[in-house]
């Protein structure tokens, strides 16, 4: 596998909507129902699959970023030592594979060393008469070996950095050993929905284009809200020997309105002209629920927020949201020569 950033075309601090974005824009063109001619089309769209799984997830994503960054850094030391020239080696160098490194980084103990690694302790033979001198016999000449491959530990030897694409390789196997013991599947198709307040408030069933040309119907779940996620098994793209995606609709509740949302919460706004806002008044809005009656203190300005409990909307559990009433101050369409003079006393004093 590449480097996933540059499979999707993203830089490495891009946030999580552009590589949405990007997933959506590099899936639709290396498709393979679209690219028919093209013997290469599956296993790009494979592999645009599995960097944004990779991407999409924080921790993945955080980990991969650091062995990337690590194993730069061995890079250009090695590059540095072999412009510096060769440096007597102390100790042994054990290449460390990827799945060696994979497992460390996830927390998982890399297997023992293998036994056949381990010197073996040299067994005391007594001198017999008639032996050749020690320094003689063919052991001798062996025995400096031993003693110097004794001097270092199993333990305390250092490992060369496996090279980065077999680390993202292995990261992949990882993955998939812990998501899917099955067939590989193709990943999700994120699309957003856009609903109306009505439609959440009556659970309404939404129609969805599927990317196969076909049209789902997608119920609104009871206590729905903006931003919320509902998953469609097994309606997403279909790849010859993977199995089918799923599809991840996102609710985007209107706001254009004379309502808006914030949670359960319904947002309106109320307009009053000089008198009611100076003297106080009652009201009634119409509301998605049906009129509600709306009491305006007097001496209310727009900065006033008028919080009417339980009439927003109502919840998975039954419990309804508020309805918030934002106050704003109006001028009537014509002047008033009453409220001008009232104000022009306010301001220079009574006159005749």
């Amino acid at each position: 596998m590449r480097d996933p950033y540059a499979i999707l075309g993203v830089r490495r601090n891009a946030g999580q909507d552009e590589i949405k974005a990007a997933w959506r824009s590099v899936a639709k063109a290396v498709h393979p129902d679209h690219n028919q001619d093209d013997p290469l089309a599956t296993q790009r769209f494979a592999e645009a699959g599995k960097a944004y799984e990779l991407l999409r997830d924080p921790v993945l994503r955080s980990r991969y970023d650091r062995v990337r960054r690590e194993a730069e850094l061995r890079r250009m030391e090695a590059m540095k030592q072999k412009m510096r020239g060769p440096e007597p080696a102390e100790e042994p160098i054990d290449a460390e594979t990827a799945e060696e490194a994979i497992s460390r980084i996830f927390g998982v103990e890399p297997q023992a060393a293998s036994a056949s690694s381990k010197p073996k302790p040299a067994s005391a033979r007594p001198a017999d008469k008639g032996e050749p001198p020690a320094d003689m016999r063919p052991e001798a000449a062996a025995e400096p070996k031993r003693e110097e491959s004794s001097r270092f530990d199993p333990l305390v030897v250092r490992r060369s950095a496996a090279p980065a694409a077999d680390l993202v390789a292995a990261i992949v196997r990882r993955i998939r050993g812990r998501v899917a013991k099955t067939a590989e599947k193709v990943p999700d198709l994120a699309i957003d929905v856009d609903v109306s307040i009505e439609q959440i408030i009556n659970r309404a069933r939404v129609s969805v284009e599927l990317p196969d040309g076909e049209t789902a119907k997608l119920s609104i779940p009871s206590g729905a809200i903006d931003g919320q996620s509902i998953r469609l098994k097994e309606q997403g793209y279909r790849v010859t020997g993977m199995a089918r995606g799923d599809v991840v609709a996102t609710l985007r509740v209107n706001q254009e309105g004379a309502f808006r949302t914030q949670g359960l919460n319904l947002v309106t706004t109320l307009p009053l002209d000089l008198q009611d806002a100076v003297l106080g008044c009652e009201t009634a809005i119409e509301t998605p629920n049906g009129p509600v009656a709306v009491t305006v203190p007097a001496w209310s300005g727009s900065d006033k927020l008028i919080r009417i409990a339980g009439a927003g909307l109502r919840g998975a559990d039954g419990e309804a949201g508020d309805l918030l009433v934002e106050l704003r101050l109006m001028l009537r369409e014509k002047p008033d020569d009453k409220i001008t003079d009232l104000m022009r006393s306010l301001r220079h004093g009574l006159y005749l």
